[in-house]
């Protein structure tokens, strides 16, 4: 079966997302050209380890891999904590990895996160490879190198930037996808249209239906482009030291907002969030006078229309999400830090946001 390679051009060396079907079987025979030890560990989640762990070991194993056994997370964003990163630090020292062993990766988000953290730190530093078995991560948290864990103050607020070593997207994993995660997905491509694409934005409204019912191509299309998209954010701007890599939190921080108040206990996947902070970060630019009302409508009709959650599943109040908004990582001198739209494809980061404008908006939304 063809694959599809996209280059990411981070500082330190640049590595290949590999996009196609069946890549899991052949995932061995990839993985030699990329690593210099045949000692790696696998990491991964009970729900992930139930369809693939077996066929992707012996995949492994046939390549002339030495797996260590493999380490099985419980599956869900409350994983993000430093007691399962605790735990998959000692185990991998007990197994005695060395400098060239790696960590592998299978799974969605939270695993790809939590186990690119845990490389970061073993021994200062091991390799790792991603192999994300969910949409979201496959089109977002697998690609640039963030990972990170959560606290009790919110999300992804410990961490580290430490990029892969490859990448390697098998899109047969979406055939045991729910519709759920998909539609998570789908929010982190809407993302990409939304930032400056606004001809990807049209192919949405034409194909976003196709791709939700699991057409491949229309999935394999979008993932290539969404990869594509955050390759080129992240080489322009790795770290996020400028106002590049920054636009790739448009909707993030409404999200992540409304994750910490659902105590990530699987009511909002991170996906949903983002879909809702999408919203919201268009129509609280639309009200400021930045974006045209008819692009903010756009977007919220074709989140409705895609069938994407458009309301918490939990009651909130505009002092609680102010509160977490205030918190988040992005804000600089106490002052909040958005991504905003001057329309459809024209999105900005916007430094400095008035805190009574953001809270009055809040207020509108979701009452005192």
């Amino acid at each position: 079966m063809p694959e599809t390679l996209v280059k990411v051009d981070a500082s330190f060396a640049a590595y290949n997302i590999h996009i196609g079907a069946g890549l899991l079987g052949r995932a061995g025979e990839t993985l030699k050209s990329v690593l210099a030890s045949k000692k790696l560990c696998v990491v991964t989640d009970a729900h992930v380890a139930r369809h693939y762990l077996i066929p992707f070991m012996h995949a492994l194993e046939a390549a002339g891999f030495t797996p260590a056994p493999p380490i099985i997370l419980p599956a869900g964003e409350e994983t993000k904590n430093f007691a399962q990163l605790q735990g998959i630090i000692d185990k991998c020292l007990s197994y005695k990895l060395d400098r060239k062993s790696a960590l592998v990766a299978l799974g969605g988000g939270v695993v790809g996160d939590i186990t690119g953290f845990a490389a970061s730190v073993i021994l200062r530093g091991i390799p790792f490879v991603q192999v994300p078995t969910s949409l979201l991560a496959q089109v977002d948290s697998s690609v640039g190198g963030k990972t990170g864990i959560n606290t009790a103050q919110g999300k992804n607020l410990v961490g580290a930037f430490y990029q892969p070593k490859a990448v390697l997207i098998d899109t047969d994993t979406l055939k045991t996808l729910p519709l759920r995660e998909l539609k998570a997905g789908y929010a982190e491509i809407l993302k990409y249209a939304l930032i400056d694409s606004p001809d990807f934005f049209a192919w949405l409204q034409e194909n976003g239906k196709k791709l939700l019912a699991g057409d491949a191509a229309a999935l394999t299309y979008a993932i290539e482009f969404s990869c594509r998209a955050k390759a080129a954010i992240v080489a322009a701007d790795e770290k996020e030291q400028k106002d590049i890599r920054a636009l790739l939190n448009l909707g993030h921080t409404f999200g992540h907002a409304l994750e910490a108040l659902g105590g990530y206990d699987g009511r909002l996947l991170h996906g949903e969030a983002v879909g809702i902070g999408l919203k919201l970060a268009f129509a609280f630019s639309g009200e400021a006078g930045l974006c045209p009302a008819e692009d903010a409508g756009a977007v919220n009709a074709h989140l409705a229309q895609a069938g994407l959650m458009q309301e918490p599943p939990f009651e909130v109040s505009a002092g609680e999400m102010l509160a977490r908004m205030k918190g988040d990582k992005k804000a600089k001198d106490g002052k909040m830090t958005f991504v905003l739209a001057r329309g459809i494809g024209r999105s900005f980061v916007a430094n400095g946001v008035d805190e009574g404008q953001v809270a009055e908006f809040l207020r509108r939304q979701y009452g005192a």
